[in-house]
């Protein structure tokens, strides 16, 4: 296969903008070796867009090497979508409404596969996979990228000589899929959702019959996610009706969030195929159905010994000064951090107390009524933060971005963490956002992430998001018209 086969004027785009390592260069070697050895015929290519969901093209075996050289082009509109896919700005003036000409009349912005993530699907037959990073035509990288955002991130924390390791713990609800409502009624934007049935009527929370009731769409599940290489460590029954929740074996920089959006599109792709529906919906609208949440577990290691710099040495203090600093920083910008964390309508509703989630930015020892619950003790080396706060629906490469960046202005300004809560629905602590609108507002007035981010950035996750608020604004809900209708 040749890696070096230009394509439409763009003959060794990756060479001649310098966007690979020598690492990189022999990751595509192997993987144009096991596309031919494992006689693949279609590679996915995709990126996280600002939702973090997966979007891309399928491309022929035999052009993966002007892919892996050259990219492979999309529309800049995808870039400006909401979650109805909705294009919320004026593509077709000279700066695609959003300040930057390569964003104009609609043009093309490329993807450029990352080697490194070679995937073979076990679910698709003949077919790979490959996540890519994005670059306008002139060889500039997509300011827009959220996977770049988070390598950004990543970076400034080495500088400081760490990285970041993270576990992710993910609720959701598997169901069964009774009628996929595919009439052109139901063609709407978005779509009418499908009819679906419980698998398990829930509120025994880990009990052994509930498991063996769910097995057998979660070993289509286990099977599927170890095939891909995903480092799964659980499986468990949660408390509601076909909710479930499934962690991960901890992990350092880009990997997580890498293993993050692949994971979401496999279950949701995998489910689907064999009569199931899986849902990352934070509190879908059924009923008795359970709010879920992602909880994201997280500690700075030491680039020069490897040793977790959480960990407390000294005295009965339960993790290091370090640490309560990072933990400092996650309570001063929780609130503006939540567009991020917590980025639907929908995933507010979840923000209640006595539910297991917090409703205000504090922490705790081994606290799961807090937003910030620490985990360990002196000379523990499995000394970590876990933030509660976390919608299932979120952008991981923002999410993990944004804890980075608030963790690490709390060391930088050496923040004081305070005492921990003692009743986590009654302390005394900030409330977190009620809406979303309300965590846009703290997020529009963040000057930390505003210097951080950019303000284009910001700006443009506001302006995304703002659409998707107004469009909500703008309905007429069932408790509206219950509340109002005969009553006036």
């Amino acid at each position: 296969m040749d890696l070096r086969k230009g394509s439409m004027g763009r003959d060794n785009f990756v060479e001649r903008h310098g966007l690979w390592t020598d690492e990189d260069v022999e990751a595509a070697a192997r993987v144009a070796r096991e596309v031919e050895k494992n006689n693949i015929e279609v590679i996915r290519l995709s990126f996280a867009d600002q939702h973090g969901i997966l979007r891309g093209k399928t491309i022929m075996a035999d052009g993966l090497g002007t892919a892996l050289q050259n990219g492979c082009s999309l529309t800049t509109t995808l870039l400006v979508k909401d979650t109805s896919h909705r294009t919320v700005t004026s593509a077709f003036t000279r700066d695609g409404g959003i300040g930057l000409e390569e964003m104009g009349g609609a043009g093309d912005f490329l993807m450029v596969p990352d080697p490194k993530t070679f995937r073979i699907l076990p679910w698709a037959p003949d077919t790979a996979w490959l996540l890519c990073d994005i670059y306008f035509p002139n060889g500039k990288s997509v300011p827009f990228s959220t996977r770049q955002v988070y390598r950004n991130a990543l970076q400034e924390l080495a500088g400081k000589g760490y990285d970041f390791v993270t576990g992710l713990e993910i609720e959701f609800h598997l169901l069964k899929l009774e009628d996929a409502k595919l009439s052109p009624e139901h063609a709407t934007q978005p779509a009418t959702p499908p009819d679906v049935s419980l698998l398990t009527h829930g509120f025994q929370y880990l009990t052994e019959n509930r498991m063996d009731e769910i097995d057998p769409v979660l070993q289509i599940l286990r099977r599927g996610l170890l095939d891909l290489g995903l480092p799964l460590r659980s499986m468990e029954v949660e408390y509601g009706p076909s909710q479930v929740e499934l962690t991960f074996h901890p992990g350092i920089g880009m990997e997580p969030a890498d293993n993050m959006v692949l994971f979401r599109g496999a279950v949701k792709q995998i489910c689907r195929r064999h009569g199931y529906h899986a849902s990352f919906m934070c509190r879908p609208g059924l009923p008795n159905l359970f709010s879920s949440g992602w909880h994201l577990h997280q500690s700075l290691r030491a680039r020069s010994s490897g040793e977790n710099v959480f960990v407390s040495t000294k005295g009965d203090a339960m993790m290091s000064p370090l640490a309560e600093h990072y933990a400092a920083g996650l309570l001063e910008h929780a609130a503006a951090a939540s567009v991020f964390t917590t980025p639907t309508i929908n995933g507010y509703k979840r923000f209640q107390p006595y539910s297991l989630a917090p409703d205000r930015a504090i922490w705790g020892n081994d606290d799961r009524g807090v937003m910030i619950r620490a985990v360990g003790g002196k000379d523990d080396p499995g000394t970590r933060l876990e933030n509660r706060a976390g919608d299932p629906a979120a952008n991981p490469y923002l999410y993990m971005a944004s804890q980075i960046l608030c963790g690490m202005d709390g060391m930088e300004r050496k923040l004081p963490l305070g005492p921990p809560a003692e009743a986590a629905y009654e302390a005394d602590g900030p409330k977190l956002p009620r809406t979303l609108w309300d965590a846009m507002d703290a997020l529009g007035g963040s000057k930390m992430f505003r210097e951080k981010l950019g303000d284009r950035f910001v700006d443009y996750i506001l302006t995304v998001k703002q659409s998707e608020v107004s469009r909500f604004l703008s309905e007429v809900t069932d408790w509206e018209h219950r509340e109002y209708f005969s009553l006036f």
